[in-house]
């Protein structure tokens, strides 16, 4: 079953923070030097962004730097939103004397939408990859970037690397009109869905049956890919899939990873603050109806 027979062909617009059209991503690298309308993205040894603390108030302001404003700077290509070229300032480089301050991505989350804050999570995923990605792991020498594509070459041993994506899945897991509902122990505070990472030698669907047992106890069946969304702030690429209880309700909990994990009536489940995740989108389609089982939907047709 594909996305569009659950959103699109609902009637429902689809906002996450990939969900940029008309305006579009070329993520392709070219080797090419910044021009002055060019976005300059500036990092601090954390990951934060320098951004623009007049945002908001005055809407002829950019979140970013522009290239303008510090044109000898040396910095490295990202990609292009629509016309829109986007680079990163290199290590050390001098933040521009202006009204500005660096903000994590989480806090930009908050702050921006559109295409600023796919912007900032996109680059954030790449200045996370160059950041881990010094020396080489086989020989210890320096790497240098590849002229051609996105990757860093070892000059004396012939290495290649490659941007890191870290495969994760979404679940939510229906129980009738219930949906298993939980929130993270550590860093995100609002309301969530089972997720977990993907291991070696393991399919997306064997994950999803593990992580909601490991999880929560629960036994699940019916697993159905829904959607999935790139989410740089992880390093991650989330692939979401609905499933149904198979068996016993009784949760299980793992304090380790949850502070909280029920079942939700529909009517009653707590979106997040804003529309940008694959969670909140899953937790909105299931909220509305959108999302039942199997069996409820082979029924309509």
């Amino acid at each position: 079953m594909l996305a569009e027979d659950w959103t699109e062909g609902r009637g429902r617009k689809s906002d996450m923070i990939q969900d940029i059209y008309p305006s579009k991503l070329d993520n392709s690298y070219k080797s090419v030097n910044m021009g002055e309308n060019d976005i300059l993205i500036y990092f601090d040894e954390d990951g934060r962004i320098l951004v623009n603390e007049d945002v908001g108030e005055r809407t002829d302001i950019k979140l970013f730097t522009t290239c303008e404003n510090c044109p000898d700077t040396e910095a490295i290509y990202l990609f292009k939103i629509d016309n829109q070229r986007y680079f990163m300032a290199r290590d050390n480089a001098k933040k521009p004397e202006t009204n500005q301050s660096y903000r994590t991505v989480r806090e930009l989350r908050d702050m921006c939408t559109g295409n600023d804050i796919y912007a900032a999570f996109t680059a954030y995923h790449l200045w996370k990859w160059y950041a881990d990605n010094k020396f080489c792991g086989k020989c210890s020498a320096t790497l240098t970037h590849a002229e051609t594509e996105r990757a860093l070459r070892c000059p004396e041993c012939g290495n290649m690397i490659y941007p890191r994506i870290n495969p994760a899945v979404i679940v939510g897991v229906r129980n009738g009109d219930k949906l298993l509902i939980t929130r993270y122990r550590r860093g995100y505070a609002n309301n969530a869905l089972v997720a977990g990472f993907t291991e070696i030698g393991e399919t997306l669907e064997e994950t999803v049956a593990r992580e909601v047992m490991e999880e929560t106890g629960v036994k699940v069946k019916n697993i159905t890919y829904y959607k999935s969304q790139p989410w740089g702030m992880a390093q991650d690429i989330l692939v979401g899939f609905f499933c149904d209880v198979d068996g016993s309700t009784d949760i299980k909990m793992d304090a380790d990873e949850l502070k909280y994990a029920e079942w939700v009536q529909a009517e009653e489940i707590v979106l997040q603050p804003n529309n940008l995740s694959l969670t909140n989108e899953m937790m909105s389609i299931f909220k509305s109806g959108d999302a039942r089982s199997n069996t409820d939907r082979k029924k309509e047709r």
